[in-house]
């Protein structure tokens, strides 16, 4: 039997699902009346974490945004996990907004989830590795509790917990 049992607490996006998701809002938006003649496109760039959502009209994005989120939303992608970006004006009739999909716990969110867990006063330790944050205790049961923790408080970003030992 071991000594100390871990888990890791990450925020990862599955790049896969986010481009079925996209896939799928290019049919819906084929299929939608109130959006023909919008000339409205969708385009994923796995590379730079982006989706680009192009229009004849600022009052057509926010629909064409909608789509995208329900879709994420129906394949298991947390909404708070795309951070949509200002609506600019590119010439003519058209406008894009960039939505960014973040991926990855930066220093500030993982610095909460270890105060978090500090303020919890629970038989655990956490360490921040890089985009993830390391929590050791020597029961499961303890760990269970900073899951549960960890569930029920508010972040304004997704987690998910893997690699329990």
């Amino acid at each position: 039997m071991a000594d100390s049992y871990s888990f890791d607490v990450v925020s990862e996006v599955n790049m896969q699902e986010i481009d079925n998701a996209v896939n799928q809002a290019k049919k819906d938006l084929a299929n939608r009346y109130d959006l023909r003649g919008s000339n409205a496109e969708i385009s994923f760039d796995p590379k730079q974490k982006t989706i680009s959502v192009a229009a004849d009209g600022e009052h057509f994005i926010e629909p064409v945004r909608e789509i995208i989120q329900q879709k994420c939303f129906k394949r298991g992608i947390s909404i708070v996990s795309l951070k949509a970006g200002n609506i600019d004006h590119t010439g003519g009739k058209t406008h894009r907004q960039i939505i960014t999909i973040k991926n990855g716990l930066d220093r500030d969110e993982a610095k909460k989830i270890t105060q978090l867990i500090k303020d919890a006063k629970l038989k655990a330790q956490a360490q921040i590795q890089d985009e993830q944050v390391r929590v050791t205790g020597k029961s499961k049961d303890d760990l269970q509790k900073v899951i549960a923790l960890l569930k029920s408080a508010d972040l304004d970003f997704p987690v998910q917990f893997i690699n329990y030992r």
